[in-house]
């Protein structure tokens, strides 16, 4: 127990100093590299949790897909974060003042909590422990869960991302002018003839 309490306060503390050095880092790839670093800690938890499948997609989908491809992004877009920074100050009130009413809710849902006795077994307890049927692994009982009782949801999930996707793809579509686009149906259907001229060299002819 007290190996697991002493992990949990390791992983807690790092993924609170990890947040808010994704929101003081000037470097935005500084930033995407504390949110991985949160990720891997939030796996930590999971594992403790005894929730390993949700380790496993934490690290493999969000630490391999989503922040390297943030981290990508970052790094191949040209932006002048001096200039985005020159009306930080203009809009600093209005900001400060959003923060506060936030952190002021905050404050209020967690002064409203009340922990049952009999809602967790105890600190770092598995969630097998709190299964029915102890036999069933946590992999197994989310995937019924998840294509059983909220599977309408899951679907309405995926549909969600999906309109998501395509708007993000027609946000940034372009048209610019004398920008040469490759055609795939042209290249494929060429005829080897057009595009290859054979010629018989003598030797010490050259060209």
């Amino acid at each position: 127990m007290i190996i697991s309490a002493l992990a949990f306060y390791l992983f807690a503390t790092l993924i609170v100093a990890s947040g808010v050095m994704v929101i003081v880092s000037r470097n935005p790839v500084h930033s995407v590299l504390f949110l991985i670093l949160a990720f891997f800690n939030g796996a930590g938890l999971f594992i403790l949790l005894g929730a390993e499948f949700l380790a496993m997609i934490l690290v493999v989908v969000y630490v391999g897909a989503v922040a390297v491809l943030f981290l990508f992004v970052v790094m191949m877009l040209d932006i002048n974060f001096v200039k985005l920074r020159e009306g930080f100050l203009n809009y600093l009130p209005v900001g400060g003042l959003i923060g506060l009413i936030l952190l002021i809710e905050l404050l209020m849902v967690a002064g409203g909590w009340a922990f049952s006795a009999q809602a967790v077994p105890g600190p770092g307890a598995p969630l097998s422990a709190l299964a029915p049927d102890p036999g069933v692994s946590n992999t197994l009982a989310i995937g019924k869960l998840i294509y059983t009782h909220y599977f309408y949801l899951f679907q309405a999930a995926g549909l969600v991302l999906l309109v998501a996707m395509i708007g993000a793809i027609t946000l940034t579509l372009r048209t610019r002018k004398g920008v040469r686009k490759q055609n795939i149906a042209h290249q494929v259907s060429v005829n080897a003839k057009d595009r290859i001229e054979l010629k018989k060299v003598k030797i010490r002819g050259g060209v």
